[in-house]
């Protein structure tokens, strides 16, 4: 039975359990959904992703969560906190926040609704001191929400990854600290 974590006006933010994989392979894990994000995964690897997902919110209190859309009772995407885990980034071990939103649910604002939801638990009950997302500079929109969260742009944290192709390196980071969300409330 999931957990419920986090609620918005529009959403419930709930733990992900071993029996998402089919919701997630069918709505999240598309073409255009994951085109800046490594490419389609097969289900073993959606599979290994929840279970580490599950592990870390059972061990540390956080981990990405299903987005469930109130209105239709449909998962719409998912967003959370997890540790910055690429051996490659120069900040392993920071609060690292992200999000995906299934194609059809797209300039819906569901993205800014969750994340705004997301730091908050960030910052109040976890207690993280700040936090950073990755990108890269051709998912615009993923650093203009980025922006629009108030994180600043952290050249210092860029780093390549070849498991990306070159249109998505150097992944770059934005940050934000609990003092920089607090001032914006």
């Amino acid at each position: 039975m999931p957990d419920l974590v986090l609620e918005t006006d529009r959403l419930v933010l709930r733990t992900i359990t071993e029996h998402d994989v089919d919701d997630h392979d069918r709505h999240l894990n598309t073409q255009a959904v994951t085109a800046r994000l490594g490419g389609v995964m097969e289900r073993h690897q959606i599979e290994a992703r929840h279970a580490r997902g599950m592990a870390m919110y059972a061990k540390d209190g956080f981990s990405f969560l299903f987005m469930i859309e109130k209105s239709s009772g449909q998962m719409v995407g998912y967003g959370g906190i997890k540790w910055v885990d690429n051996p490659r980034a120069p900040n392993i071990g920071d609060h690292e926040v992200g999000w995906i939103v299934r194609e059809d649910r797209w300039r819906r604002g569901y993205a800014y609704e969750s994340m705004t939801a997301i730091l908050d638990w960030a910052f109040t009950r976890i207690g993280a001191p700040h936090v950073v997302a990755l990108t890269s500079h051709a998912n615009i929109g993923s650093w203009k929400l980025m922006e629009k969260l108030g994180m600043e742009r952290r050249e210092d944290l860029d780093f390549f990854d070849p498991d990306y192709p070159e249109e998505d390196n150097p992944a770059i980071q934005y940050s934000l600290t609990q003092e920089q969300w607090q001032a914006q409330e």
